[in-house]
């Protein structure tokens, strides 16, 4: 199977069509300050470096990792919500270069489009009211939508449920992380796109089973029309 027989794309969003502009950073040292964590502190700067390896992770599943309690993690993870949401009704949010019109492209290609996320369907929603993306993509899911989020491969197969699509070969996955690679590997994609305006490098991507490694989404409808 090729590349042009490829009928669903499944995009991250945040780092992958999303700008991120440390946004989630901002918001986990909030969350972190609710449980008594300082920012600056050798305790928040491990759980940093954590949060930065699993980008792409559902957050609630995060803060259940670092703070191993889940009235903890819960705490976290609505102040988290909160932070991120008022960064976003503060105007900092807005699609990276070119992702609206890839999506557009994706679709006039007759392939159906679903955007997916590791955070809540508040904060998605939210984040797809900012940008005026209600009625971009054929499909949105966040993880409980799905069941579990990255880098298992739930989102990915919900995506093809929900629009039936008939094989995995016909999926092709991309993101800025290396938890999207591992989705789209599991998942069984014949595409597994990396992409470089987010989180992780080639290097983590391509680790992780990036079958192609793009500057940017933008370059995504170009590689699917390729024969």
């Amino acid at each position: 199977m090729t590349t042009h027989d490829v009928t669903l794309v499944v995009l991250d969003m945040a780092g992958t069509t999303v700008v991120d502009d440390g946004l989630v950073e901002l918001a986990f040292a909030a969350a972190a300050r609710s449980q008594g964590v300082e920012t600056g502190s050798a305790e928040h700067a491990a759980m940093l470096a954590h949060v930065r390896a699993t980008m792409g992770e559902s957050k609630i599943s995060v803060f259940r990792h670092l703070f191993g309690d889940e009235d903890r993690a819960q705490g976290a993870n609505l102040v988290f919500e909160a932070a991120y949401e008022g960064l976003v009704d503060q105007g900092r949010c807005e699609a990276l270069p070119g992702a609206a019109e890839a999506i557009a492209e994706l679709r006039g290609q007759g392939r159906k489009v679903v955007l997916t996320t590791g955070f809540s369907r508040s904060t998605q929603d939210r984040i797809l009211d900012a940008l005026g993306w209600r009625e971009v993509a054929d499909l949105t899911l966040c993880p409980a939508d799905a069941g579990r989020g990255r880098p298992y491969p739930d989102l990915a197969l919900t995506a093809l449920l929900r629009t039936g699509t008939d094989s995995v070969r016909q999926v092709a996955v991309a993101g800025d992380t290396g938890y999207d690679m591992l989705t789209g590997v599991r998942a069984g994609a014949s595409v597994v796109a990396g992409v470089l305006t987010g989180a992780h490098d080639e290097a983590r991507l391509r680790a992780d089973g990036a079958t192609h490694v793009l500057a940017s989404v933008a370059e995504l409808p170009g590689l699917l029309a390729a024969r």
